[in-house]
């Protein structure tokens, strides 16, 4: 997925290293998870997708296979866009909706969990496979939270305990520094990373005890496991690679991140695909966003027909459209004030 947030950009758009960007395989859908305090998808991949130790993750398994294991830094939606309580339904937190990542959406009171003391500051570290800029949201679960339950909006604190715009990254990691708030018992974190140059966004959920000693221990991301990685027709995913051990370095207090309708108001041009490869003759979704402007069209050879407009002026559209012939192309959208992005859609 690629955001130009420049009009002067578009004349740019043709030249081959920013081509090269847009079609690397993986780059569109495997950039990031939570991995201090470490995500559902972290640990079960730190377990082992091919012979996971926990209960819960033996489960998620058996729900949804191996390769939601292997995909950990993939639980995303091309179209967020800051929507993010509108389009993920209770429930499915966790997999962000997503069918392929129900596994990790299992209400259960064993998930290993991190041990976090009430009230400290702690430092937070998000593996970032493909880094990018945006905006960081930490929520925690209400003191009534039930992990037995099926996770709900309603169930996260209304406001984030942390927010942060474009925190450093070093080392393949951002690191947050936070001051927790004051809990006891069994917890969750949930993380959100809105993309402020896409609508793109990533979701991860993390268990945490607060005050006693932690019966199921979270495993602590080292290395990468000796597995070799089940090849998906939609993901090309790179493993977590070894990183040296040492202090993170804590990070200034950044401004508030944009959220719902702000997030969308950031992206001057934007557009995604999702799946980011189809059957010839499947259906994609394209996420179009012009804001301050209006979309015009969105033009793909990948489609027929190969030009579609909004049926009336809109700031965002999201037409499905019918995957015409094989072939890697490249989708654009244009926008009224000369803006434009563009993005590439593989066909089987």
């Amino acid at each position: 997925m690629q955001i130009n947030r420049k009009a002067f950009i578009a004349t740019t758009l043709a030249a081959p290293t920013l081509l090269v960007l847009a079609v690397a395989p993986g780059t569109a859908s495997a950039h990031g998870t939570m991995s201090n305090p470490p995500s559902r998808t972290m640990v079960c991949y730190s377990e082992g997708p091919e012979s996971p130790k926990s209960a819960a993750c033996k489960q998620a398994v058996t729900t949804g296979g191996t390769q939601p294991l292997y995909d950990w830094n993939e639980v995303n939606l091309a179209d967020a866009a800051g929507r993010h309580r509108e389009i993920i339904p209770d429930g499915k937190l966790c997999s962000a909706g997503r069918d392929k990542y129900r596994g990790f959406d299992q209400a259960r009171a064993d998930w290993p969990a991190t041990t976090m003391t009430s009230g400290a500051t702690h430092t937070f570290k998000y593996r970032a496979t493909a880094p990018h800029k945006g905006a960081f949201e930490l929520y925690l679960t209400k003191e009534s939270y039930d992990p037995a339950k099926p996770l709900k909006w309603a169930d996260l604190e209304s406001t984030p305990f942390h927010t942060v715009t474009n925190p450093t990254v070093a080392d393949g990691y951002y690191t947050m520094t936070a001051k927790l708030p004051s809990r006891q018992g069994r917890h969750l974190i949930y993380a959100i990373w809105q993309r402020s140059d896409s609508p793109e966004a990533f979701y991860s959920c993390s268990d945490v005890v607060f005050g006693q000693s932690n019966p199921s221990p979270a495993p602590t991301p080292t290395g990468t496991p000796t597995a070799t990685p089940k090849p998906t027709p939609t993901t090309s995913t790179p493993r977590p690679t070894t990183t040296a051990t040492g202090t993170p370095r804590p990070t200034s207090t950044a401004t508030q991140p944009p959220t719902g309708g702000n997030a969308l108001a950031a992206i001057n041009a934007g557009v995604g695909v999702s799946p980011a490869t189809a059957a010839t003759g499947a259906q994609v979704k394209v996420t179009a966003v012009c804001s301050g402007s209006q979309v015009r069209d969105v033009t793909s050879a990948a489609f027929s027909p190969a030009r579609s407009r909004p049926a009336a002026p809109t700031v965002a559209w999201s037409p499905t459209m019918k995957a015409a012939k094989a072939g890697t192309y490249a989708v654009t959208v244009r926008c009224a004030n000369g803006n434009l992005a563009r993005t590439a859609l593989t066909i089987d």
